[in-house]
């Protein structure tokens, strides 16, 4: 399954249209009016599906994700001098590649590869495309490339 990920051009708030394969709209995640960091993505019909949070007063940026309100898991930098590196507690998940120019792929506790992430140039805004394996993953993987995506943009 491929999401094409798109920062809206003109928002005040973090927004995004996620777009499948055949450019229908999968997902719609909107900002949140609050300190840090928080998103929430809703699924085709409007419906809430997942929250993305920043979790505040932590030495390095924290964010924690909920699906359907419950808590499943977070993502945390971890201190490096060159190379970003991230400590993920989420569903035995690891990311591998270059994520700091957002080209890397994410694998399972088992060591397949989940989803792969890519950065497409040439576009006015973000625009990233999302390859995941499995259909079922996608709610998931996306939670975790918007995670990165937030704690990219509070170190920039």
């Amino acid at each position: 399954m491929r999401l094409l990920f798109k920062q809206r051009l003109f928002s005040w708030l973090d927004s995004y249209d996620i777009y499948n394969e055949i450019g229908e709209t999968a997902y719609t995640v909107k900002g949140q009016i609050a300190l840090g960091h928080c998103l929430k993505i809703f699924d085709a019909y409007g419906n809430e599906a997942g929250m993305v949070k920043e979790k505040l007063f932590t030495l390095l940026p924290k964010y924690e994700m909920y699906r359907d309100g419950a808590y499943v898991g977070c993502i945390n930098k971890e201190f490096t001098l060159f190379k970003p590196k991230f400590n993920i507690d989420y569903y035995g998940w690891r990311v591998e590649g270059n994520y700091f120019e957002w080209d890397y792929s994410i694998y399972d506790g088992y060591g397949q590869r989940t989803a792969t992430v890519s950065k497409q140039i040439f576009n006015l805004t973000d625009t990233y495309v999302i390859d995941v394996y499995n259909p079922d993953d996608a709610l998931s993987v996306l939670m975790l490339v918007i995670a990165i995506d937030a704690e990219k943009c509070s170190r920039n």
